[in-house]
């Protein structure tokens, strides 16, 4: 008789690694959301990152209460799965995987467009779109082999990235920020109008790519009910800093004036929407700008490597993980004998995220993310709520702080507000974004379609939580 036995994850990452892989995602994504956010919030870009950056702290509390009592991956499907049944579960899962599929394309397509600064031919479409395709089929490649990342070097890159920003973020409060320019960019219901203002909260939540890191990466990390929010709390602090000091540089280097279609507009994102932080170490004195337009080409194009790396590598895992829950058909999810790595899920999702890389337009990518992660996040919430009201005596290391007794039970207010924030948004991205709604919801359908055939045809409820499946293979990291 053949023993199965279950693969446990080696609990090895402390504060620096946690920070190293989180900051890695959530910090790659300054080099285009910059852009992504000041063609719509305009002048009120930094407030309009700020307002998303204290959304993000809710929800990277919510994340850590969630990862340190349910330390397994999965992040908000796994959250769902224990709090209501399989189908919410799936429904967040798969609004997380248009997610990662998003992360994939975006990273990729603004590493491209980085490496125009070397090649300019690159910075331009189609051949941005074919850079970006040829870098995921290597990745893919590289994973399908199981070369193993390295948390250490990821950890020398994501310092050295940090220092690259502040070191921007230093020139750009001593030789452009300008108060007056920034006053005079806000132009109270014509740049922006409220339609755009809305539009780019909406949209803004892209700037915040890759918080389910921590989750996912709570089952290998050690004392998670102190690294995981310790980490959280470190991350916000450090994108919170960078965004507001960068937007405030490239606001003041580019102001919004009316263009000839009597339009306002920035030359942040006429001339650079697709690499924003090229278009601030452009505007600095010649001296500067020329080694640091060098430098951030180079430094963008290996975080933003990392971060589509991260992006397949997330993609595929969810898959496999959902696969274990009865949520996905082993063609999809199963993992490679040879290869130990769920090759199917690789090679799919990676191909999904070609056709997006395809259109050419990164704001179409940015609309597709913010479709998925508010769904995602605002299901987070309301699990981790739920899951306060269902399991009270549930072990939790983290406790979200700031908690009102209902009944009895405890509260936590900032989810109940990250709830009300996520899910508004949401509803903001359905109004505003017309391709967002209409290929966030062909998404949604085609999950649907693909979850309810396979649990009616292998004989599980539709609804009700099913068993995972043994664990055959051990996930090459």
């Amino acid at each position: 008789m053949r023993i199965i036995r279950p693969i446990k994850l080696r609990r090895v990452l402390g504060i620096p690694g946690l920070y190293a892989s989180a900051y890695g995602d959530v910090g790659s994504s300054i080099y285009y959301a910059l852009g992504v956010v000041a063609m719509s919030a305009l002048g009120l870009t930094p407030l309009v990152l700020i307002l998303s950056g204290i959304f993000f702290l809710f929800t990277g509390l919510t994340y850590s209460e969630g990862a340190t009592m349910l330390p397994e991956a999965g992040g908000s499907g796994a959250f769902a799965r224990r709090a209501f049944n399989d189908l919410v579960s799936f429904l967040s899962s798969w609004a997380l995987m248009l997610d990662y599929m998003v992360t994939i394309a975006i990273s990729s397509f603004s590493a491209a467009n980085y490496l125009g600064y070397f090649f300019p031919a690159l910075g331009k479409y189609p051949s941005n779109s074919i850079g970006a395709i040829i870098l995921i089929a290597f990745l893919v490649g590289i994973n399908v082999i199981g070369i193993k990342e390295s948390t250490r070097f990821n950890f020398f890159l994501i310092i050295i990235d940090i220092l690259t920003q502040v070191t921007i973020a230093v020139f750009g409060v001593l030789i452009i920020i300008n108060i007056p320019t920034l006053i005079s960019n806000v132009h109270w219901g014509a740049a922006p109008t409220l339609s755009q203002l809305l539009f780019g909260i909406s949209i803004s939540m892209v700037a915040y790519t890759g918080i389910e890191t921590v989750a996912n990466l709570g089952g290998e990390t050690r004392n998670p009910g102190r690294t995981i929010p310790r980490t959280v709390i470190l991350v916000f602090i450090t994108v919170i800093f960078l965004y507001t000091f960068l937007s405030m540089t490239a606001l003041s280097a580019y102001p919004v004036h009316l263009n000839l279609n009597n339009q306002w507009v920035t030359d942040l994102t006429q001339r650079f929407l697709n690499d924003p932080i090229m278009g601030i170490a452009r505007a600095l004195p010649s001296g500067i700008e020329k080694f640091l337009s060098f430098w951030v080409a180079i430094l963008a194009v290996t975080i933003l490597t990392i971060a589509t790396n991260a992006g397949i590598i997330g993609a595929s895992r969810l898959a496999y993980f959902m696969g274990l829950r009865q949520q996905l058909p082993g063609v999809i999810s199963s993992v490679n004998k040879r290869s130990r790595v769920p090759l199917n899920a690789l090679v799919i999702f990676a191909i999904l995220a070609c056709g997006l890389v395809v259109t050419g337009e990164i704001t179409i990518m940015a609309d597709l993310y913010a479709f998925g992660a508010m769904l995602a996040y605002t299901m987070a919430h309301v699990s981790i709520i739920a899951l306060r009201i269902k399991e009270p005596d549930l072990p939790r290391p983290f406790k979200i702080p700031l908690n009102i007794k209902i009944k009895n039970r405890e509260i936590p207010v900032p989810a109940v507000i990250g709830a009300i924030a996520t899910g508004g948004t949401w509803l903001i991205v359905l109004w505003t974004h017309h391709f967002g709604r209409i290929v966030g919801f062909v998404w949604v359908g085609v999950g649907l379609v693909i979850y309810l055939v396979y649990r009616h045809y292998s004989g599980k409820p539709l609804i009700k939580t099913a068993p995972e499946k043994p664990r055959r293979f051990k996930l090459i990291r």
